[in-house]
């Protein structure tokens, strides 16, 4: 048994969870509106306030299946009652990040500023000149938009300049020996 997708899902008030018939799930709550397809082969039931995910067989797509339709409907539900955040750090001299409307501006070294505008359903805070937070209600697009902000200047390991996500640890490397 799949130790994730036999978990139940509690719905919290305020959300509401609908499933059709070809098991596409549509979640509502106080930060918007979220829908995914779930393979048509597993059962979701509602009952009581309280989410399951049962499987027809132990054949190995069902399985795989299985705990990967669980949690894209967790997601769901934890991204329409509370969201996801990603936090970054620019560690660097002269490397900084503003706000200009919907537009996160960096400034990383380049000749140039780096101008990035929020997509749809993603915003980004900059609480002060070297942090970063990206919020949204879908965990892949607050992911995806996070990763593309890291991707302008990953953290180099010799003197630990870059953006770097919040937990990441940059394993620093020792230089050049002197020459003899």
């Amino acid at each position: 048994m799949s130790r994730i997708g036999v978990k139940p899902i509690t719905i919290p008030a305020g959300v509401e969870v609908t499933v059709d018939d070809n098991n596409l799930v549509k979640v509502k709550g106080p930060k918007g509106e979220m829908e995914n397809s779930v393979n048509a082969d597993l059962e979701i039931k509602i009952e009581d306030g309280v989410l399951t995910v049962t499987r027809p067989t132990d054949d190995r797509i069902h399985r795989a299946q299985h705990g990967l339709a669980r949690t894209l409907i967790h997601n769901m539900v934890v991204g329409v009652t509370d969201g996801f955040q990603k936090k970054m750090t620019i560690n660097g001299v002269g490397y900084s990040a503003s706000k200009k409307g919907n537009t996160l501006v960096l400034k990383l070294g380049f000749s140039h500023p780096v101008e990035m505008v929020d997509p749809e359903g993603i915003e980004t805070e900059v609480p002060d000149a070297t942090t970063v937070i990206v919020k949204g209600s879908d965990k892949a697009k607050v992911g995806n938009y996070a990763a593309n902000i890291r991707a302008w200047r990953k953290p180099e390991p010799y003197k630990g300049k870059g953006i770097i996500m919040e937990g990441e640890v940059v394993q620093k490397k020792e230089g050049k020996s002197g020459a003899k």
